[in-house]
């Protein structure tokens, strides 16, 4: 399996690529901006066909590229609908502060979008990944699991890595000082879906480095007072 990625734009926000083998079909998670040229580049590298366009969450930093990917090459983006609204409208995620990011841009959808559903499972680019709900940065986050087989192809769950937007970072949790944010929200969401994983899960964030569930139970201070909670009807992310 090939997992590669890239930090684009002015906020540093980690673009993923991903594929069941070079020279595949892939899957692009969080064009945000300055994307598409690396994207591109990216693709070509390793003759890589995309399929979809992955949000972990609407907020402008991710989904920048998104419309211009999806158009080129004529595929689909997946959101949550309770971020969908930000894709054309981004400022409502951003709130008075930075709305003065965006001028007189103007933003649209993609020509085609699906929405995600919490707990589901997405076939797509030959990789099955999961979807689980985890509001709090904003009310449509996403967590997107996926499992990666071992090099000789014997287990096909050898690992499982978690692409966790801005809910959890290396030492650190997503902000939730704009519209649609709740710090409270956001720890019960990382106690109900994330604590429970085991500590070898691979996190591969919205931003800086990737980590690890167990590295995080134990270093990171935001999640030291967190209980888990019982997860119901999934195993696993």
């Amino acid at each position: 399996m090939l997992i590669t990625g890239f930090a684009a734009g002015m906020f540093s926000t980690n673009c993923y690529l991903v594929a069941d083998a070079p020279g595949g079909d892939a899957i692009i998670v969080d064009p945000g901006q300055d994307a598409a040229p690396q994207v591109d580049a990216v693709l070509a590298e390793h003759s890589l066909t995309p399929v979809a366009v992955l949000l972990t969450h609407g907020h402008l930093d991710h989904t920048w590229n998104a419309a211009d990917i999806c158009d080129k090459y004529s595929i689909p983006a997946y959101i949550h609908p309770d971020d969908r609204p930000m894709l054309a409208n981004p400022g409502i995620g951003l709130g008075h502060a930075l709305a003065p990011l965006i001028g007189d841009l103007v933003f649209r959808e993609p020509e085609k979008v699906i929405e995600f559903a919490d707990g589901e499972d997405i076939d797509v680019a030959g990789l099955r990944l999961s979807v689980d709900l985890a509001p709090g940065h904003t009310q449509g986050s996403v967590l997107l699991g996926l499992d990666v087989p071992s090099e000789d192809g014997a287990d096909p769950a050898a690992a499982r890595v978690c692409f966790s937007g801005d809910v959890l970072f290396a030492g650190s949790i997503g902000r939730t000082d704009l519209p649609g944010g709740s710090h409270q929200q956001l720890l019960d969401s990382i106690a109900a879906k994330l604590l429970p994983l085991p500590d070898d899960v691979v996190i591969l964030p919205g931003h800086g480095p990737q980590t690890s569930i167990g590295a995080e139970r134990v270093g990171n201070p935001f999640l030291q007072d967190l209980s888990e909670t019982p997860r119901k009807g999934r195993n696993g992310l």
